[in-house]
């Protein structure tokens, strides 16, 4: 008998999976995004990760540092995750909400990491703020601070260190 990794740990038949989802660029993946997920799975029974594509990337960040698909490749291989979503993000986005995702997914919980809270959900410039109606009307809870330690590393800080020192190379 073969036992897929995914199916192990589920609850029996007839129960309803309570769903927890996740979402950021993860470009690149780091520590604190494992942390995310591990955490964010003890929320529920099955942990969807919406992982913003990489027009969502270039309208955020102006760069993309690993494609979309390796990203998703890459997280669909953490134990704690169950399922992996890129979102449909369109080139040159305005809209960098996740709104879309939480339509479709429909989770009873959206867990955000250390660097979102409540004070953001109520700016509405933040992408939050938009996301917080649809929680409203569908009812999902929305938790803050999700990953042992909080914001512990950035994923564009990362990127940045590493291009400091190549052109630093380059100039010697």
């Amino acid at each position: 008998m073969i036992i897929k990794k995914k199916s192990l740990g589920r609850r029996p038949m007839g129960k309803a999976k309570k769903v927890v989802m996740v979402s950021g660029g993860f470009d690149p993946v780091h520590i604190g995004h494992v942390r995310l997920f591990q955490e964010a799975k003890k929320l529920g029974d099955e942990l969807v990760v919406y992982i913003n594509n990489d027009h969502w990337l270039r309208a955020k960040k102006g760069f993309v540092f690993m494609p979309e698909e390796e990203r998703k490749e890459i997280i669909e291989a953490f134990n704690s995750v169950d399922k992996v979503i890129i979102s449909n993000h369109k080139k040159n986005t305005k809209d960098m909400s996740v709104c879309v995702g939480l339509i479709k997914i429909k989770p009873h919980i959206f867990a955000n990491g250390g660097d979102r809270n409540e004070k953001d959900a109520s700016n509405p410039d933040s992408s939050l703020y938009k996301e917080r109606e649809i929680h409203k009307k569908l009812g999902i809870q929305m938790v803050y601070n999700i990953g042992y330690g909080g914001k512990v590393r950035s994923s564009s800080g990362l990127v940045k260190r590493v291009w400091k020192r190549e052109i630093k190379k380059k100039k010697k």
